[in-house]
C-alpha cells in the first residue's frame, strides 16, 4: 500500500493529464476528420475538447506547485541568502494557500449547485456537475501540494539545507 501511494505521490498529476491530453488530441482529430470528410461534427466532441483543456488546466497547476515551476520572479532570489530564500518562499506558499482555499470554497459552491440542480451539458446530456468539479478538484491537489511544499520547505530551512527551486524551464 505504501508503494501504491508513493507512486500516485510521485505520478498522479501526469498520468491524468495524460489522460485529458489524450481524450483531447483524439476527439479533436475524429471531430475534424468528420467536419471535413463527412461535412457533419457533433456538439458533445466540442464539449469533450473544451471539458479535457479545463482539467488539463487545473492538473497542470497543481503538477506546477509540485514542481515549483509557476511563473515567479526570480530576480530577489539570485540576491538574497539561502535562508531568506526559504523563508520567501514559505511567505509565498502560504499566500498561495490562502487564495487556494478560498476558491477552493467559491469553487465547489458552484459544483454544489449544478449538483443541487441538476443542470447537464447540452452536447453530452450528462450532468455538468462533473465538469464544475474541475475546479475544486484541481484547487483540492494544489493545496495537497502545497502543504507538501511547507513541510518540505519547513525542514529543509530547520536543517540547513538548501530550498527546492524546482526544475529549471529555461537556462
Amino acid at each position: 500500500m505504501s508503494r501504491i501511494l508513493s507512486e500516485l505521490n510521485r505520478n498522479a498529476e501526469r498520468w491524468l493529464l495524460l489522460v485529458f491530453y489524450v481524450m483531447l488530441v483524439a476527439t479533436m482529430s475524429i471531430e475534424v476528420l468528420r467536419r471535413e470528410l463527412l461535412s457533419y461534427s457533433s456538439i458533445w466532441g466540442e464539449e469533450i475538447v473544451r471539458y479535457s483543456f479545463i482539467y488539463l488546466a487545473w492538473i497542470g497547476a497543481a503538477a506546477a506547485v509540485k514542481e515549483r515551476g509557476h511563473i515567479r520572479i526570480v530576480v530577489l532570489m539570485q540576491y538574497v541568502g539561502p535562508r531568506v530564500k526559504a523563508l520567501l518562499y514559505i511567505f509565498g506558499d502560504l499566500v498561495m494557500l490562502g487564495v487556494s482555499f478560498i476558491a477552493l470554497y467559491y469553487s465547489y459552491e458552484t459544483a454544489h449547485v449544478a449538483a443541487k440542480f441538476g443542470n447537464v451539458t447540452h452536447g453530452l446530456r450528462i450532468g455538468q456537475v462533473w465538469f464544475l468539479a474541475a475546479v475544486p478538484i484541481g484547487f483540492s491537489l494544489v493545496v495537497l501540494r502545497l502543504i507538501q511544499s511547507l513541510i518540505r520547505d519547513i525542514r529543509d530551512l530547520r536543517d540547513g539545507r538548501p530550498v527546492y527551486e524546482g526544475d529549471k524551464l529555461f537556462d
